[in-house]
């Protein structure tokens, strides 16, 4: 069964807001989708609304305004924690027009017996479980926890919004959950409800059409980058990606351009390992490049041993970068592409690769067409299938970027002519290594696709058609922030 996980989820929200579908259209739509299915319930009869201070609270909150106007049914909303301290604009707005509706009783309570005392459990038809959704992280705070006890303890009926409050979205262990009859999972199944645990807490599942724009899930945009692993306050060095670059030989630019790009995305640590005839060149572009002398004028398999060194203190490689096609350097390039946990393989690395890709490797690829070729590929159409067939993640740039891990399919519309100019491409090569130590290889492709065409779109508005490879890397930072 097709599902999504939480992280995609929001960034397919951000995406609709990035298109210019608001948060709040999806949320009176999702809210709508409640109250309708709380009336087909019961019929009349009394409703309490168990809500968190989240979107997940903020579409009961507009379920409980659907609700409010019908003289059949009797709307209680209880507020877990202050209102002041609502978490998100969407979630406030719909709760501060409550008062101006016919809510039987409205509760702020930040101490579960607060609601025990009330009675409205008692007295209620049907719950609807609005406390957590798909947000929850950590273990359960007491106040939840008692909650989420006394709505299982009530023998009643049970809505709850998006996932059982309490349950994993993502399938992950629990500590405990509401035990719903029926869930209302919004635009797509989401992972966790798909498992065997789930049949523990959910009776009946229904996946609900919230208007998401289709373009929001099919195209790349902000909200993709949203979802990417923030550095934490406590990071040490390294903990945001250590990257080894092997390129250079016949060239000397473009592993510089990949070292220079991995850096200003976020990585810690990057080394360019590289044949003797260009190492110093290299080394010279900045002193942030760590430089790695190999032995001879091109990649040759007298390396291999240095290299394997190197891959175990790194946790992405990308290779490639200006490596040239002698037949010594493709043989090195087989023989190092399984050493490696993670890679990128970039240009002429891609004529040196064996497919489908070794069992412990896990592999980003970026060719343009005439690379995709000549691996066996046939387009864009053929992308999702020849990553499939071959268990990799394919970035194929065009006028349009595709991008595939086999199962789902994206499209990055970022990007213009003008960075037909030489080494744009191993700056996204660059940038898709540094997104791949923090993140899934489709996450880290479809990211780096972003980035690099807006970093080229904003140094386009700058520049014009004579904007260089280097103008986009001094653009990265401002679409990442």
């Amino acid at each position: 069964m097709r599902s999504i996980t939480s992280s995609r989820m929001r960034a397919i929200d951000a995406n609709c807001e990035y298109l210019g579908l608001k948060g709040l259209q999806l949320m009176e739509n999702a809210g709508a989708a409640i109250a309708r299915e709380v009336k087909e319930s019961i019929g009349s009869g009394k409703v309490l609304f168990i809500a968190g201070r989240g979107n997940n609270g903020g579409d009961a909150f507009v379920a409980a305004r659907h609700l409010a106007s019908d003289p059949d049914v009797t709307v209680y909303v209880s507020l877990v924690g202050q209102s002041t301290r609502i978490r998100t604009d969407d979630a406030r707005h719909n709760f501060n027009i409550l008062k101006h509706c016919s809510i039987k009783g409205i509760l702020e309570i930040t101490d579960a017996s607060q609601l025990k005392k009330s009675k409205w459990i008692d007295d209620s038809d049907i719950i609807v479980d609005a406390l957590l959704g798909t947000g929850i992280s950590g273990k359960l705070r007491e106040t939840e926890s008692i909650l989420i006890d006394m709505i299982n303890d009530s023998d009643k009926p049970v809505i709850s919004v998006d996932v059982p409050s309490g349950f994993d979205p993502d399938g992950g262990d629990i500590d405990k959950a509401v035990i719903a009859d029926i869930t209302l999972t919004f635009h797509e199944m989401k992972t966790g409800l798909t498992t065997p645990l789930a049949r523990e807490y959910t009776s009946e599942i229904k996946v609900v059409n919230i208007g998401v724009c289709t373009d929001a899930e099919k195209y790349v945009g902000s909200g993709d980058l949203k979802v990417l692993q923030r550095r934490r306050a406590d990071s040490h060095k390294g903990n945001s990606g250590r990257i080894l670059i092997i390129g250079g030989g016949p060239y000397s630019g473009a592993p510089a351009l990949a070292a220079m790009a991995a850096l200003r995305t976020g990585a810690d640590i990057v080394t360019v390992a590289a044949p003797a005839s260009v190492a110093g060149t290299i080394a010279s572009y900045s002193p942030n490049i760590i430089v790695r002398s190999l032995s001879s004028d091109v990649l040759c398999e007298e390396d291999v041993g240095t290299i394997a060194e190197l891959i175990v203190s790194h946790e992405v490689v990308v290779i490639g970068m200006g490596l040239g096609r002698a037949e010594r350097t493709k043989a090195a390039i087989s023989k190092i592409i399984p050493l490696c946990k993670k890679v990128v393989v970039d240009a002429d690395g891609l004529y040196g690769i064996e497919l489908p890709v070794p069992g412990d490797t896990t592999m980003i690829i970026t060719p343009h067409a005439e690379e995709f070729r000549s691996l066996g590929g046939q387009g864009a159409d053929n992308v999702q299938a020849f990553s499939r067939e071959n268990g990799l993640t394919v970035l194929l740039k065009g006028k349009e970027d595709t991008i595939s891990n086999g199962e789902r399919v994206a499209i990055n519309r970022t990007g213009n002519a003008g960075m037909t100019v030489g080494g744009t491409g191993d700056v996204l090569a660059g940038i898709s290594g540094a997104l791949f130590a923090i993140s899934s290889p489709m996450e880290a492709a479809c990211c780096a696709a972003f980035i690099n065409g807006a970093a080229g779109d904003i140094a386009l508005e700058e520049k014009g058609y004579s904007l260089l490879a280097t103008d986009v890397i001094d653009r990265i930072t401002d679409v990442m922030k």
